[in-house]
């Protein structure tokens, strides 16, 4: 994959703890966050570069006293989101894809393997 200097694509495919360790072990940073549109339009254009498969990225949806809410894994704030239709899913607690063909995220089970983004 290539690299530059705040995100990079792993196109190999693993289920999502796993790439919260790599991202943190490798790069010293996490699962991608994503806060504006822009952004959200550059990583689909660099996760394309690199597979068809949608890649994970660091939003995850849970239950929390009694609520369904999407956080990030970095903990910064869910100031932007870009949900498909039906989504995210309010049933058990599920990690979150970005469409390398439309840009739309979609509520995953965090156990699938695929590809993932990183920021640092």
């Amino acid at each position: 994959a290539g690299r530059c200097p705040w995100a990079q694509v792993s196109a190999r495919c693993q289920p999502v703890p796993v790439p919260q360790r790599y991202c943190q072990d490798v790069y010293r940073g996490q699962l991608a966050s994503v806060h504006s549109a822009a952004r959200n339009q550059e990583l689909q254009k660099l996760a394309r570069t690199h597979t068809a498969l949608a890649p994970w990225i660091g939003a995850v949806t849970s239950r929390r006293a009694g609520q369904w809410e999407s956080r990030w894994e970095d903990s910064s704030p869910w100031n932007y989101a870009n949900w498909a239709p039906i989504h995210p899913h309010h049933t058990v607690t599920t990690c979150t894809t970005l469409s390398t063909r439309d840009g739309l995220w979609r509520s995953r089970f965090c156990f699938q393997l695929r590809p993932f983004i990183c920021q640092y």
